[in-house]
């Protein structure tokens, strides 16, 4: 069975940048007994600020399913002397030299725990610093139908933002067919301003070409689910999939399907497949008031 990480697809669905940009120009209101006014421009910079949580857990995700798949390969190779297996060299090359990796234990049996240590701080190959720790714990190899992983933090950071919660990914494959949900339970994001969100959701992940062939290059996957960020300010943004979001292992981002997404009486809707009709790029249009108004969206 191969297997999918997840660094592109919930990357795909920010825009962090602009995020940060115009999510300080809003005024917070501290009123948590009444439902915040979000004006036509308050709710597109609260789009594109709520998807930033998104990034920062699927961040996790990744590391996570790239340690998880290549422990597995290792446990596998356990005991075999003319096997020649290096662990966490795709890990590595993402996180670089300075994390401290430890498996417990490490010979190759389950349940066990891999701790990804950062430190005081760690700035990777990708170029973003990692602070604190993330913790997995594993009831069998992850490749294997019913396998549980569970994803734990301890004082960690990604770049400023103080990342907090617990995320459990669940295989649930069968007759063939790659399937895994994760879901985010009380994830917390606060930045050193004080800005900050609580972070929930829970998506499911089918394959739907390429799994009867040995290249990851042709896999294609579809992704629907639904999450929740509650600001401090107590605005809260929903997000669903409208359509199916393709991921194609070929193409960096996401390049079709739509979310939408919902802040009070006000739906937003992020299309994927615009402007290009589905091709491959860094591209999403985000439109609101029934599609009356737009603006391109640059994907990291």
């Amino acid at each position: 069975m191969k297997f999918l990480t997840f660094n592109r697809i919930a990357v795909a669905c920010v825009a962090i940048f602009l995020a940060a940009f115009l999510f300080s120009c809003q005024k917070e209101n501290n009123n948590q007994n009444a439902t915040p006014a979000v004006t036509e421009d308050d709710a597109v910079a609260y789009s594109e600020e709520s998807t930033e949580a998104e990034a920062s857990y699927d961040d996790i995700e990744d590391i996570s399913f790239t340690a998880a798949d290549e422990e597995g390969l290792a446990s596998a190779a356990k005991g075999d002397e003319s096997a020649r297996f290096f662990p966490f060299v795709r890990l590595r090359a993402r996180i670089g030299q300075c994390a401290q990796i430890s498996v417990t234990p490490d010979d190759g049996s389950y349940p066990k725990t891999v701790t990804i240590d950062f430190g005081d701080g760690c700035v990777g190959l990708d170029g973003k610093l990692r602070k604190g720790a993330i913790v997995l714990h594993f009831t069998g190899p992850i490749r294997h139908s019913g396998s549980v992983l569970t994803i734990t933090l301890k004082d960690f950071y990604l770049n400023r933002a103080h990342v907090e919660g617990t995320k459990v990914i669940t295989n649930l494959s069968e007759n063939g067919n790659i399937k895994f949900t994760t879901q985010i339970v009380d994830g917390k994001v606060n930045f050193p301003n004080g800005r900050g969100y609580k972070y929930n959701a829970i998506r499911h992940v089918k394959q739907t070409d390429g799994g009867t062939t040995d290249d990851l290059i042709d896999d294609v996957f579809n992704i629907e689910g639904r999450s929740q960020t509650e600001f401090n300010n107590g605005v809260t943004i929903t997000l669903n999939t409208e359509s199916a979001l393709i991921k194609k292992v070929a193409c960096h981002w996401i390049n079709d399907g739509i979310l939408k997404i919902k802040i009070n009486d006000r739906e937003l809707f992020l299309d994927y497949g615009a402007p290009n009709n589905g091709d491959c790029d860094n591209k999403a249009k985000l439109t609101w008031n029934n599609g009356a108004k737009s603006r391109i969206v640059i994907l990291p």
